[in-house]
């Protein structure tokens, strides 16, 4: 079997700070068939400046306005021609080098047609202190009805999927991948295997923990995308999911402190 072309896609804006690190943990995977897209909405802080100085190691560009973090994931889709799609925000990395051989790996077996794990959140200005631990592993598809989903910078799908389900919904501001998980898992179609590993390292500070709204926007999309997607819930479920946040950090907390 001829080796699978994998495109990484990053959506940037104003990622000055930690784009580069980004580029150079695609650039350091072991395996070789990767085409890394970076869609730029048009940075002024210097960001486009740094990714141009390391376009040997980026297979596709393109900096212009954009409406928004979706627009620009819906671009980089329609941009790839990997067989395989994955993506990586411009503010993190990968967990190890030799991630994206091992998720071609279990694509090589038969049907699958999806492949999931799990993300670890690091200290954003002390990247080796990690805050949480996000597994996938317990995830069912009845978990969307409580909000909860598998850590989507881990997911990775075939283009075909793509071309089947749609792309991300543009009129969702936080939740749009959420909406998109859970039309991949109703399709139907959907044949996915999970690894038990870390594929990814973010930085805390994400747009849907910045403030209260947001968090309450982000309520209001989840249940928003249950409905579309024919899924009963209500936002006591959903609201349920921070008290199992409280429950994971107090543990990941417990564990660190018995390793000491």
């Amino acid at each position: 079997m001829s080796k699978l072309l994998v495109s990484i896609i990053t959506v940037s804006f104003n990622s000055a700070d930690t784009i580069a690190d980004t580029i150079r943990s695609v650039a350091s995977q072991t395996y070789s068939r990767i085409e890394h897209i970076i869609i730029d909405g048009a940075s002024d802080d210097g960001t486009v400046e740094i990714i141009r100085s390391m376009m040997p190691y980026v297979s596709r560009f393109i900096t212009e306005p954009d409406y928004g973090l979706y627009n620009g994931m819906n671009k980089g889709i329609m941009t790839a021609t990997g067989e395989i799609i994955g993506f990586l925000n411009s503010d993190d990395v990968f967990s190890d080098n030799n991630i994206i051989q091992t998720i071609v790996d279990a694509f090589a077996v038969n049907e699958v047609n999806a492949v999931y794990g799990d993300v670890i959140y690091v200290d954003p200005d002390k990247s080796q202190k990690v805050v949480r631990y996000y597994s996938s592993g317990h995830f069912q598809p009845g978990d969307f009805k409580y909000g909860f989903m598998p850590a989507h910078p881990s997911f990775y799908a075939r283009k075909s999927m793509y071309d089947l389900i749609g792309f991300f919904k543009e009129d969702y501001k936080i939740a749009a991948d959420f909406e998109m998980l859970v039309r991949f898992f109703k399709c139907g179609l959907l044949k996915p295997k999970y690894l038990p590993m870390p594929f990814v390292k973010m930085r805390t500070g994400g747009i849907s923990n910045s403030s209260v709204k947001n968090r309450l926007l982000i309520n209001k999309e989840i249940l928003r995308a249950c409905k579309e997607n024919g899924i009963e819930t209500n936002y006591l479920n959903i609201l349920l999911r921070y008290f199992y946040k409280i429950f994971e950090f107090s543990r990941m907390q417990k564990n660190v402190k018995l390793h000491k």
